[in-house]
């Protein structure tokens, strides 16, 4: 079956049976360890703020967790207080936080940068929105919000109304904090973005040259930010914040982060979910899965050379098929808030037969279809000169980064949570998991294309299910409280494998029917960090290419 795979050697701190041992553990980090949690997902050891470094170390070291999946940061009335949540490549149902509070009066603490690359963006981001600040960070500096905006909006003593000055700084050298770029270079700075049509959306990126040659690469985020974290907890769990995850990644993708946001829910308040509603989730979010890799590999040709009117146009005029199949079982074409805590909204559409057959049809034309794209695409001698040893991302960077989704898979990260992590109905199905090893922005492409060949296959087996259902059993909604309101003090941190990666959700519940804290763990976000690897010593047309590689929507991005 293609979900089984090779259970590797044990680590320390791993059971035979795949389990985390969190008592041994424990004795591996020894007086590390001042206190332990229990939260939904999986245990938390906190530690002192100065220890950071040396416990992450030795949970990567000799434990194995290499994923640094999230960085979670949060105010209590006594304390800041740092998440580290940590995973496993090879296997990301091992999980563990590494708790790290910190005075309130004084909120300083350790950075993870150095051992993990991807904690550099996730510590300035908790230091941006939320005011924890981390010692020996290599580029403490906010990163959603203006260098000059006043305060931290996660805060809880923040003033919302406290007016925003904007200092002018005459001559000031936006790469000053780039110590890397050594002063004898002949070097030029210019700005690409943020209206830049290249650039997918408003993001600026402020690009140091050598000649014609990349040397530095910065991006500027933001301008899409609106704090969709805050948006978030002043809603309630069951009726408002359903809506907002179809706004984060807005191509077509909805479905995948409402799922995102419903795990996770549905996991802190123990609510299970009908087998058949299941079955419809996973129907509906593999027709977002194509939507959204059509689009991306239609606007990736338009990068790369100018491919209008042929695989920018295929791929507009078959994602628009798929955009039928989803209004008409939605009623929406882009933010579908279909799902619910404990389902779905409602049925498939009647007649039922008359929508099979449309879903069918379109299953057995995507085969055929790809053979095309492939044609017009992988073997197009253009493209490959473009995209084929360009925007190099070995897979030990990729993890550094904590890339997901086919970013990673196109590094030969072997890496798919619908497999390694099963939720919905995905683990009583046949498909296979792409990767390709090139590490380049061609197997980045690859593995897109074939995903859509697996996304066929799986929603022809829903199909199936669906098909074959007897009548009396089709319970679209299990039944829930009208009103949620979880247990003070839990803790969920939940993944999904969205269209770009890895979207992951921390809920933290406080007994009211609103959460404390709610984090998105965008995979767009972390998979953008490694544009400066991978744009290093390149040329800027194809650094240009490695963006569009990545598949970023800066509605995600930003949040």
């Amino acid at each position: 079956m293609s979900l089984e795979q090779p259970r590797p050697e044990l680590d320390v701190g791993e059971t035979p049976d795949g389990e985390v041992d969190y008592d041994e553990l424990a004795e591996l980090l020894g007086e590390y360890v001042l206190d332990r949690e229990s939260h939904v997902n999986a245990e938390g050891f906190v530690i002192r703020p100065d220890d950071v470094v040396a416990v992450l170390d030795i949970l990567k070291r000799d434990a194995g967790f290499d994923n640094l999946s999230c960085v979670t940061a949060q105010e209590y009335y006594d304390r800041y207080e740092s998440i580290y949540h940590l995973k496993k490549y090879d296997d990301p149902t091992q999980e563990l936080s590494v708790v790290v509070p910190t005075l309130r009066d004084e909120p300083v603490s350790q950075s993870a940068a150095s051992v993990f690359d991807t904690a550099n963006w996730h510590e300035r981001e908790a230091y941006d929105l939320v005011g924890i600040e981390y010692e020996d960070h290599p580029d403490l500096r906010r990163i959603l919000l203006p260098d000059t905006w006043q305060g931290h909006p996660l805060s809880l003593d923040y003033n919302q109304d406290q007016p925003q000055i904007v200092a002018l700084r005459e001559h000031a050298d936006p790469m000053e904090h780039r110590s890397e770029v050594p002063d004898e270079q002949d070097t030029m700075f210019i700005n690409i973005g943020p209206h830049h049509p290249a650039t997918h959306g408003v993001l600026h990126l402020r690009t140091v040259l050598d000649g014609e040659q990349v040397i530095d690469v910065d991006p500027d985020l933001g301008y899409l930010h609106r704090c969709e974290e805050q948006m978030c907890q002043q809603s309630t769990y069951r009726h408002q914040i359903m809506p907002y995850p179809d706004r984060w990644d807005y191509i077509s993708a909805g479905i995948l982060n409402e799922w995102a946001y419903a795990r996770a829910a549905e996991s802190l308040a123990d609510i299970d979910v009908p087998e058949y509603a299941q079955i419809i989730r996973t129907m509906s979010a593999e027709m977002c899965r194509i939507a959204s890799h059509l689009l991306a590999v239609g606007t990736f040709a338009l990068d790369i050379y100018g491919d209008f009117t042929a695989i920018f146009m295929y791929a507009i005029t078959d994602r628009e098929k798929v955009e039928n199949l989803l209004e008409d079982l939605t009623g929406q074409r882009l933010m579908f808030n279909y799902l619910r805590l404990r389902g779905v909204a409602w049925d498939l559409p009647e007649p039922r037969e008359e929508y099979f057959e449309k879903v069918r049809e379109f299953c057995t034309y995507v085969p055929e279809r790809l053979e095309e794209y492939h044609n017009l695409l992988s073997a197009n001698e253009l493209f490959q000169m473009r995209v084929i040893d360009t925007g190099i991302l070995p897979p030990e960077v990729a993890k550094a980064y904590g890339c997901t989704g086919p970013v990673a898979r196109g590094s030969g990260i072997d890496y798919d949570i619908r497999r390694d992590d099963p939720y919905g109905y995905y683990d009583e199905l046949e498909w296979d998991v792409i990767t390709d090893d090139g590490c380049d922005n061609f197997s980045r492409a690859f593995v897109r294309l074939e995903e859509i060949r697996q996304s066929a296959r799986i929603i022809e087996q829903c199909v199936d299910l669906l098909e074959e259902w007897p009548e009396d059993e089709r319970e679209i909604q299990s039944n829930v409280p009208r009103t949620l309101k979880p247990d003070a003090d839990s803790e969920v941190y939940r993944t999904v494998e969205a269209a770009k990666g890895e979207l992951g959700i921390y809920i933290r519940a406080d007994g009211t029917d609103k959460p404390a804290r709610f984090k998105i763990r965008s995979p767009a976000f972390c998979n953008l960090q490694s544009l400066e690897v991978m744009a290093e010593g390149e040329y800027v047309p194809d650094m240009v290419a490695a963006l569009g590689s990545l598949d970023i929507v800066l509605g995600e991005v930003d949040r």
